[in-house]
């Protein structure tokens, strides 16, 4: 029997939300109604951060199988029965094979920047390396860090990326939501891989279930098969965690970029610190420059008169 889906719910205060942005960011999706500010979504679990009520309060509802666990990674006091799910999507005994391509993508949660995905290919011979270089969930190491040793791990790694700018973006948002659009780009940058590394093993940081994920991708003309999908799989597999941090990397470069023509510091995330940040920007440059640089999808352009 199906086990039911469970609901629970908590008021995070401003450092807990934040973590949760963070820790959640690549899971987001399209939010499902107004009063919900930001949604995430994985297998088992969903996370809807809801807008401030009139009394200033913020409420966060987790649910899902997963949901009785996961609730407590923020809050361990909250009343919830026994344990009876496993601890959270992560907890899947899931072997490495060697040779292999993992993927991931970063930017999805962030009202500025780009969408960035990268594939990146990994031998047994490889994880020294990677162990040495601290090599783990992009969300776990510094911006700091991973600016400093990119370039190390452009020349020493194989990976195929692609990023994609939210001008382009807000033009193919409006054919297809941003799931799908997230399954293109990681479907064409493990083919990339594919072609020079045929038949090696494949994973992915799973954002969609298995059979949505290819569904989205019907209508190409090519299509990597035999993916192996876990939630969080940047801390499961060596080439998806490689593939994280290459990708944060590149987005960490395309908002010095675009600091530097403007002239202004970006902030990262979707917070209200941010929507403070564009109301200030489209006062200075325009709306239409806006569109250039941020989603207008997000809750945060909604905000900006």
């Amino acid at each position: 029997m199906k086990k039911p889906a469970e609901v629970y719910s908590i008021e995070p205060n401003e450092e807990t939300l934040e973590k949760m942005r963070s820790f959640y960011g690549d899971m987001a999706i399209e939010s499902p109604n107004e009063y919900i500010d930001v949604f995430y979504q994985a297998e088992g679990l969903s996370v809807a951060i809801y807008k401030k009520n009139k009394k200033g309060r913020i409420k966060a509802v987790f649910q899902g199988p997963n949901a009785e666990n996961e609730v407590r990674l923020w809050d361990k006091d909250a009343k919830v029965s026994a344990p009876k799910a496993p601890k959270s999507p992560l907890a899947k005994k899931i072997i490495n094979v060697f040779p292999q391509i993992g993927s991931d993508e970063v930017g999805t949660g962030d009202f500025f920047g780009p969408i960035c995905v990268c594939a990146a290919f990994v031998k047994s011979e490889d994880l020294d390396d990677i162990k040495a270089l601290g090599i783990t969930d992009s969300k776990l190491m510094t911006d700091e860090y991973i600016l400093e040793i990119g370039p190390k791990l452009i020349k020493r790694f194989d990976y195929s990326h692609l990023v994609l700018p939210n001008e382009k973006y807000n033009e193919v948002h409006d054919e297809m939501n941003m799931n799908a659009i997230k399954a293109k780009m990681h479907n064409r940058c493990v083919l990339n891989l594919l072609k020079k590394h045929p038949g090696v093993s494949i994973y992915q940081d799973q954002f969609a279930e298995e059979k949505l994920y290819y569904r989205y991708l019907k209508d190409e003309p090519e299509v990597a098969e035999g993916i192996v999908f876990s939630t969080k799989g940047e801390r499961l597999f060596p080439s998806v965690a490689l593939g994280s941090v290459i990708a944060r990397y590149s987005f960490l470069r395309k908002m010095q970029e675009m600091s530097e023509k403007y002239g202004v510091k970006f902030p990262f995330g979707a917070s209200d610190k941010v929507t403070d940040f564009a109301k200030k920007f489209a006062k200075k440059f325009g709306k239409d420059e806006l569109k250039k640089v941020a989603k207008v999808n997000f809750a945060n352009y909604k905000e900006i008169k």
